[in-house]
């Protein structure tokens, strides 16, 4: 008898477990997926969530493959397409070329009622979100490093900072 309640105990343990996992799974949050501690295999490469006519954003994002972009690609890119009512139809993700993302916005088509939407980033896994309109149908690069002509200002300020603060001590 008590193999048979042992048995019975770990079966429901297993189903709990289990759907609180199922029910946990919506509430993935990709905005805090940190890089990868493996090296990487080229200076200045990167990831992006990559999928290929994916029915929803959270699929693509949760099934993505993890891998390194190729290194002659610097963005990644986003097509959403969605229906006049805002219902997703395909989602693709991928790396891209410069040339792959100057054709950045939303365009609708007439005939089939539907709306291409399209966006490029610059960094580690920042294709997150899909375009849905001009606002967000960007291609958002990082700001440029600094020049080596302002990074001697950036030294002279703590100088400065220092060579006013020593009379007070």
């Amino acid at each position: 008898m008590l193999p048979l309640w042992h048995a019975l105990a770990v079966a429901v343990v297993q189903i709990f477990v289990f759907s609180e996992t199922r029910a946990f799974a919506k509430n993935i949050n990709f905005y805090n997926v940190r890089p990868p501690l493996d090296p990487t295999p080229f200076p200045n490469s990167f990831k992006c969530f990559t999928c290929e006519n994916a029915g929803d954003n959270y699929n693509c994002n949760r099934w993505a493959e993890d891998k390194w972009c190729p290194e002659n690609t610097q963005y990644c890119l986003t097509v959403h397409h969605f229906t006049r009512h805002g219902r997703s139809t395909s989602i693709t993700k991928k790396c891209a070329s410069r040339t792959e993302c100057h054709f950045v916005g939303c365009q609708h088509s007439r005939d089939s009622e539907h709306t291409e939407c399209r966006s490029c980033c610059e960094g580690m896994i920042c294709n997150v979100e899909l375009p849905t309109n001009h606002t967000n149908a960007v291609f958002a690069v990082m700001h440029a490093q600094r020049t080596s002509g302002s990074s001697a200002h950036a030294l002279c300020l703590p100088l400065l900072a220092w060579a006013f603060t020593l009379p007070l001590i």
